[in-house]
């Protein structure tokens, strides 16, 4: 065997060592991930968000809305259950110069999604008006309607007005390993904040595979 296969050779069992790690941290079948999901309004309707409340700036007369539920991927989470109904919200909150009205709806989803040991707060969602600056963000919106806020080390969103008090989009275990065609396929919302990403190990597979390709191809051409 030439030094080139056998380089390539240990980098592929490195690279399948980790993915074996990886694995093995996870739970063998997440059912879903407990988090927070945020939406904005479109045409009355909730759609997934796809960027994060602290980068994402509705504009004056929009709507947010977060809700608390267990989900596999944005594909499948759940929608705040009350409407996305500005003028309903901030029927009596006048516009002030330099600023703009966002109406927040903060769903705590039930029982069935809460954590061990913890209870939603509010059986129904709650809404309100925020007038926060003309350049404000969702997470300005919500800051202000809902606190206090949790967040993680990554910028995550936790908890919203103190619920759930600890966890942050952890995977919840669910009987055992789906075989690769019954995986859920992650959606595209999924890596730009929305929440967590289901396809997050596949990917990280893929990138493994393809750095093992790169170096073999790289050391034929030395």
């Amino acid at each position: 065997m030439t030094r080139r296969r056998k380089a390539a050779g240990a980098f592929a069992v490195s690279a399948a060592g980790v993915l074996f790690a990886l694995g093995a941290a996870a739970p063998a079948h997440a059912a879903g991930y407990r988090y927070w999901s945020f939406w904005e309004s479109d045409a009355g309707k909730w759609t997934y968000a796809t960027q994060g409340p602290a980068t994402a700036r509705p504009a004056d007369g929009d709507a947010v809305g977060f809700r608390f539920a267990l989900s596999e991927d944005s594909a499948d989470a759940t929608r705040p259950t009350a409407a996305p109904d500005f003028a309903a919200v901030c029927a009596d909150v006048e516009k002030a110069p330099g600023t703009k009205r966002i109406a927040v709806v903060v769903d705590y989803g039930t029982a069935k999604d809460a954590p061990a040991g913890e209870a939603p707060p509010k059986d129904s969602p709650t809404t309100a008006c925020a007038r926060v600056d003309a350049n404000g963000t969702a997470a300005d919106a919500l800051a202000a309607v809902a606190e206090p806020l949790r967040y993680d080390s990554s910028a995550m969103l936790c908890g919203i007005a103190g619920y759930p008090a600890r966890g942050c989009g952890e995977a919840v275990a669910d009987g055992p390993a789906p075989t690769a065609s019954a995986a859920p396929k992650p959606a595209a919302g999924d890596q730009d904040g929305g929440g967590p990403s289901a396809g997050l190990l596949v990917g990280g597979g893929a990138v493994l595979a393809l750095g093992a390709a790169a170096v073999w191809k790289s050391r034929r051409r030395a």
